[in-house]
């Protein structure tokens, strides 16, 4: 530098020490040949304590380690001294109080009329408040992955042309697709037809919770099994600078809760079936009983006027008509008592496909099944179960002609027995080929006196009592599908098991 002018060295020094960032000059052999003021104020020198001195020295003399190595792979200035171009280095320098600083530091070649580099200008800029800065941003994303991932609710993101952004873990487990294989999936193919641009019509009006937000919706999405699954979502557009730049959605699925909202429906169904029943109930006996008295004296009455009037057709064709409708009535009294669980009963041991099997030969007429195919799938497991024995073939003759009825003595009966291992039942299935239990019938089939039946063709307490008996029995009974094709009434009851039970029945 001594070989230029007085007053070009001088205009250079004021334009050195005007730099805003502590600097050195350096020779090629790292010999500091000047400093500016801007590096004597930082670190409070003066040049005498820095001119002669080796880079290495001066920054050990600023509390570096002293130990540091300075290697021609980590320092940049050999790079910048054989290729003749600028680089830089980021260091993290920890000081003799303890403190952590980050600095860059800067080496930019000054060059000879050859091209040589006749010396290096290091600048020290001090990042340490933008490393802070950006180790607390880094921080702050963190703690919003780990919020996002965390979360059992889904949520997605995507931008405002609909390729998804983000999915966080219950996300990708709701949907079924990884964010990888999710960014090549437009937003809209995670709804049925139509339904993402309906969502976006509500977030963009004022009407639905403010523009630009979308309260909880019950709305369904498609999944990448193509499964139908419903959610209850709520949806944000994210702006920039007033304009759309990405929508939001966070998603709960729906499937538990619905189905125990299914659940206590049921139960709410059945409460409220048993109050039924068992008010009606109280009604029946006492009609019951009061009908039963006067019956038994028409009957016994009616007999003797039939021995006496033998020989008479005429008459004797009009008692004999009284004396059935008096039997019909008898009949269902003894439906009314079975309805009211007045008449009594014992609870024994007994195997339910072999109850099947008893039960159809006390249907006193067998020409009902002439056009009637019957098609039996009994069970080979034991399914050994404890109730009234009577009772519970009542309910299987009353699902039966239940079946004949309603497929007008034609057509095919099913009935199957199987073990449920899961919930420890043994399980019967009657189905029949009849046209099915029309909607606004299905909650009131086993209500009493119900029938769509005409006027004198039954009591409406078939189905009832069926109900009644299996509840004594701590069974269930229910109506497992119907339609165009049949109807399935399934009853189940607790299994009574015991260790000789673990081999297979014997079906004859």
């Amino acid at each position: 530098m001594s070989d230029l002018p007085a007053r070009d060295i001088d205009w250079r020094l004021r334009v050195f020490d005007s730099l805003s960032f502590p600097t050195l000059v350096l020779k090629p052999d790292r010999t500091i040949v000047a400093a500016n003021l801007k590096l004597l104020d930082t670190f409070g020198l003066t040049r005498q304590d820095i001119i002669g001195k080796s880079c290495r020295e001066f920054f050990q003399t600023l509390g570096g380690d002293p130990d540091l190595p300075c290697t021609r792979n980590f320092c940049p200035l050999d790079k910048t001294l054989a290729e003749g171009q600028g680089h830089s280095v980021l260091r993290q320098i920890k000081k003799k109080d303890g403190s952590t600083h980050w600095e860059d530091r800067v080496f930019s070649p000054i060059l000879d009329q050859d091209g040589r580099v006749s010396y290096v200008i290091e600048s020290i800029r001090d990042v340490t408040r933008t490393k802070v800065l950006e180790k607390s941003l880094h921080g702050v994303r963190e703690l919003l992955t780990r919020v996002l991932q965390s979360s059992p609710s889904a949520i997605v993101a995507a931008d405002h042309e609909g390729r998804i952004l983000l999915m966080n873990k219950a996300a990708e487990e709701l949907f079924g697709y990884e964010l990888e294989m999710g960014e090549q999936v437009d937003v809209s193919g995670l709804y049925p037809p139509g339904l993402a641009r309906n969502i976006m019509k509500k977030l963009r009006s004022p009407e639905y919770g403010g523009k630009g937000k979308l309260p909880l919706t019950e709305v369904s999405i498609i999944t990448a099994r193509k499964e139908e699954i419903p959610v209850e979502m709520t949806a944000a557009i994210i702006y920039e600078d007033g304009r759309e730049a990405a929508t939001m959605g966070i998603y709960n699925d729906l499937r538990e809760r619905l189905s125990v909202e299914t659940k206590l429906q049921e139960a709410r169904s059945q409460l409220l079936q048993a109050e039924k029943l068992a008010s009606l109930g109280q009604l029946a006996a006492g009609v019951a009983h009061e009908i039963n008295n006067p019956l038994t004296g028409i009957l016994m009455y009616g007999n003797l006027l039939k021995e006496k009037l033998q020989g008479d057709p005429a008459l004797e064709k009009s008692l004999n008509f009284i004396l059935e409708d008096a039997e019909r009535c008898r009949d269902i009294v003894k439906n009314l008592l079975a309805y009211s669980r007045q008449s009594g009963g014992s609870r024994e041991r007994f195997q339910l496909n072999t109850l099947v099997d008893e039960s159809f030969p006390l249907i006193r007429d067998q020409k009902l099944f002439i056009n009637v195919r019957v098609r039996k799938y009994l069970s080979k497991d034991s399914l050994p179960v404890r109730g009234d024995r009577k009772k519970m073939s009542q309910v299987i003759i009353n699902l039966v002609m239940n079946a004949l009825d309603v497929m007008d003595k034609k057509g095919v009966l099913t009935l199957k027995t199987y073990r449920d291992e899961e919930r420890q039942q043994a399980c019967l299935e009657i189905a029949d080929t009849g046209s099915g239990i029309p909607t606004e019938y299905r909650n009131r089939i086993f209500d009493p006196f119900f029938t769509t039946k005409e006027p004198g063709k039954g009591t409406g307490l078939g189905l009832s009592t069926a109900y009644g008996i299996i509840k004594e029995n701590q069974g269930e009974i229910t109506v497992k599908e119907t339609g165009a094709q049949g109807t399935t009434f399934l009853v189940t009851l607790p299994l009574d098991v015991t260790p000789a039970d673990a081999l297979p029945e014997t079906i004859g």
